[in-house]
């Protein structure tokens, strides 16, 4: 029995019994007629020839009629788009190929939240299925449970772009022809809104810290208000980076915490993050005073190295850690909670509200554009617009008055 493919090739059962001559019956065997469940099926499809002898390409062993059918259209879909269909490649097995491909060019901690994600929601989640059997359904359907389920948005998009980012990787190396996460992915979730100081708050703050606990945590928090450094690059940094008499220091490291536990020194966040920040005078008094404890905790060292903020046993701050002391001594004043990336954020509000030009925010802030700048703190400029028209309008109507004739 065989079946005409209406594009082209066939499907058909044969077996492996043999006659008397020891050769095999194939598809000729008398039994397949007569038991349904004999032998196996197989595909059989003509390969375009150069040299004008038939060329046919054969693979049996498939359970039933269907089986065998679904491989001859993957051969067929292989041959138009050169997609190499592995009908034994699973997701699971091809996530975690993918992963470790990542490693080396992934930093640390973005790493551990694509490995996280991967062994813990993706490969649960699609890990039986064939690559090539993933569908725009099954993602779309997976979202859907899982906000059902209360997972949060962010959460969900964030498994969906790196599953989306592991399937367009499929489709350059030609196992699969499109994406099937690019379309049921969700959207980015609108960003949360900025939590901010005001100038008043911000200064109690560090005048409390000075006062009440005078220690590294108090420097470390006039360095992050005073230059809108990040945290980690604020923890990460190093006595040689830093220049007393020139007044500023260059950000080479970044601390980060991978999976809230084991600290790692990375490269900071981008290109231009990695660059020189002027320093304040209160900013280089935080820094001097950090430097009279590292050198009363070292006085054999005749120069300054190491990392400038460290734990009395010389370990890195950890950033939770960090964190922790922020929320407790905002506490004690009776201030609004806020995220260390929010101390980032209060210095930037401060110098647009200050009337600080844009642009300079934007160097001083190290930024990669100037659109980055304004996307984040777009929410600012209104009265910053309505003084620049007022402005103009002003000088427009100056220009408009009555001049003399001589």
């Amino acid at each position: 029995m065989d079946l005409t493919d209406p594009q082209r090739g066939r499907v058909y059962r044969r077996c492996g019994c043999r006659n008397t001559d020891g050769r095999q019956y194939g598809a000729r065997c008398p039994k397949l007629n007569a038991q349904s469940d004999h032998g196996s099926w197989a595909y059989a499809v003509d390969l375009p020839s150069l040299t004008g002898r038939r060329e046919t390409r054969r693979r049996g062993g498939f359970p039933d009629q269907n089986a065998a059918l679904a491989a001859l259209q993957n051969f067929l879909l292989a041959e138009r788009t050169g997609i190499t269909a592995d009908e034994a490649l699973t997701v699971a097995d091809y996530l975690r190929e993918w992963l470790l491909s990542k490693q080396e060019v992934l930093k640390a901690t973005t790493y551990a939240g694509y490995h996280r994600h991967v062994h813990h929601d993706l490969i649960p989640a699609f890990g039986p299925l064939p690559l090539t059997d993933l569908r725009d359904r099954h993602v779309a359907t997976w979202s859907r449970r899982q906000l059902a389920a209360g997972r949060g948005r962010p959460t969900v998009h964030r498994c969906c772009s790196i599953l989306s980012s592991a399937m367009n990787a499929a489709v350059s190396v030609d196992l699969l022809a499109r994406n099937p996460a690019r379309n049921a992915a969700l959207k980015r979730p609108a960003a949360p809104e900025r939590l901010c100081w005001t100038p008043q708050q911000a200064s109690a703050f560090l005048h409390h810290n000075a006062e009440t606990h005078n220690d590294v945590y108090a420097d470390i928090f006039e360095v992050i208000l005073g230059t809108g450094m990040r945290r980690g690059e604020v923890l990460g940094l190093h006595w040689p980076d830093v220049h007393f008499q020139q007044r500023v220091l260059f950000v080479r490291w970044t601390l980060a915490s991978v999976n809230n536990a084991r600290l790692h020194l990375q490269a900071p966040k981008t290109r231009a993050s990695r660059n020189w920040v002027s320093l304040s005078p209160r900013v280089t008094a935080a820094l001097r005073r950090q430097a009279a404890r590292h050198r009363s905790a070292h006085p054999d060292q005749p120069r300054l190295q190491g990392m400038v903020f460290t734990r009395p046993d010389g370990k890195p701050i950890n950033p939770e850690r960090l964190l922790h002391t922020l929320r407790r001594r905002s506490a004690e004043i009776g201030l609004p909670k806020i995220g260390l990336h929010d101390l980032r954020h209060t210095a930037a509000t401060i110098m647009i509200s200050s009337q600080v030009p844009l642009a300079v925010v934007s160097k001083t802030l190290r930024h990669s554009t100037l659109a980055t700048t304004v996307n984040i703190y777009g929410h600012l400029l209104p009265q910053a617009a309505h003084e620049a028209v007022t402005a103009l309008a002003d000088a427009l109507d100056h220009a408009d008055l009555p001049r003399e004739i001589s």
